[in-house]
């Protein structure tokens, strides 16, 4: 068995801190396993770029072990459908995220953030990039993460 620890947690987190992306994964899958399962370490101003799985379409699981984070559902033309806070001990402690469903998520605070997918990881197909958003590394990135960022004040009620 390998472990989720505090250690390992504490660990990702300190090389998230330290990463030029504000992020870090730490895979416990190989790519041509059927279940893709691995932790993405992340923190705030690091950006996820939109996108949604499908060809062949994937369910996934994202939900918090450590931290608090901003999911976004966005319909095809780039509108936010759904927004929800995930923390550990919050009402909302992850989501399911069907196939074909574009999808990205903010870190409120430095997170650690247990993924779990369909496989086999195939790089040319594991994701399609939403075509309304920045890809990341873009100069838009800054201007499109404030974007959601504000999004995530405002349902906070500031």
């Amino acid at each position: 068995m390998r472990l989720i620890t505090k250690q390992l947690l504490d660990n990702l987190l300190a090389q998230a801190a330290a990463d030029p992306r504000g992020r870090v994964p730490y895979r416990f899958h190989e790519h041509e396993d059927p279940v893709q399962r691995m932790l993405n370490a992340i923190t705030p101003g690091s950006y996820v770029t939109p996108h949604k799985h499908e060809d062949p379409d994937k369910v996934e699981l994202i939900a918090p072990l450590v931290g608090s984070a901003a999911m976004f559902q966005y319909d095809d033309a780039g509108e936010i459908t759904e927004m929800h806070i995930m923390e550990p001990d919050s009402p909302v402690m992850g989501v399911d995220i069907p196939p074909r469903t574009y999808h990205n998520f903010v870190a409120i605070t430095p997170c650690v953030v247990l993924e779990i997918i369909q496989g086999p990881y195939r790089a040319e197909t594991h994701k399609k990039f939403a075509p309304f958003a920045p890809l990341e590394g873009s100069p838009e990135c800054a201007a499109y993460l404030a974007k959601l960022e504000a999004r995530i004040r405002e349902a906070a009620g500031g």
